[in-house]
């Protein structure tokens, strides 16, 4: 086994989350009279933070910090009640988790998703998962791209940073896995493309959840 450990992002890596995601935002931006976006332009809005997707999808004249926490908040809101409803696992992904689980593998999720809808969200579609920890974006660990969290489950896991993959979808999470000294795999199922996986430098690129085992190995 070449590999000890895996950590993964969750949106666009183990849950196609986009639509409800859009909606949610959709939804919080109708509520305050601004313009929606077209569903796939999500693609490139989401992945650093509730923050940062706020500040991408709301006329920049409307925002400043107290604003900033009513539309988090109404965000909050909205996602509560539609998380749930187009998200799913990519196919292949839970036959992906369990080969990699039986195989010995110690398994993470660190994600810039709030941490209470990580939570919630690693539990409902991965009911019998097998992490050890899930991080999702929380006060006190900066969000990726910032290594901290990898290095925080590193540490947790008792691996070295070396004898880890981290797996993601976008160019923040191959950012986090180079700058955390772990080998990244880019996914061709996620919210980007393969250029922007190849542009980051990517360890590897995986078509099917299937390929990222046999990387592991």
């Amino acid at each position: 086994m070449k590999y000890k450990g895996v950590i993964f992002d969750l949106d666009g890596t183990l849950l196609d989350t986009l639509e409800d995601l859009a909606v949610a935002a959709n939804t919080t931006l109708a509520s305050f009279g601004f313009p929606e976006h077209p569903v796939d332009d999500y693609r490139y809005f989401v992945g650093e933070g509730l923050k940062t997707l706020m500040r991408r999808i709301i006329p920049d004249s409307a925002i400043n910090d107290k604003q900033l926490e009513n539309y988090i908040k109404k965000f909050n809101e909205v996602y509560k009640q539609c998380w749930n409803v187009n998200t799913a696992p990519y196919p292949g992904v839970p036959e992906m988790i369990a080969a990699l689980s039986h195989a010995g593998m110690k398994l993470a999720v660190l994600s810039n998703k709030p941490h209470a809808f990580t939570m919630i969200c690693v539990e409902t579609f991965f009911p019998d998962h097998p992490f050890l920890y899930i991080y999702g974006q929380q006060d006190g660990i900066a969000p990726k791209p910032d290594p901290a969290g990898a290095l925080e489950l590193a540490a947790k896991m008792r691996l070295v940073t070396g004898d880890l993959l981290y797996i993601g979808d976008t160019a923040t999470d191959m950012q986090t896995g180079k700058r955390a000294g772990m080998k990244t795999i880019g996914v061709e199922w996620g919210f980007r493309d393969r250029a922007e996986l190849e542009k980051n430098e990517a360890w590897n690129i995986a078509a099917t959840p299937a390929e990222i085992v046999s990387y592991a190995f």
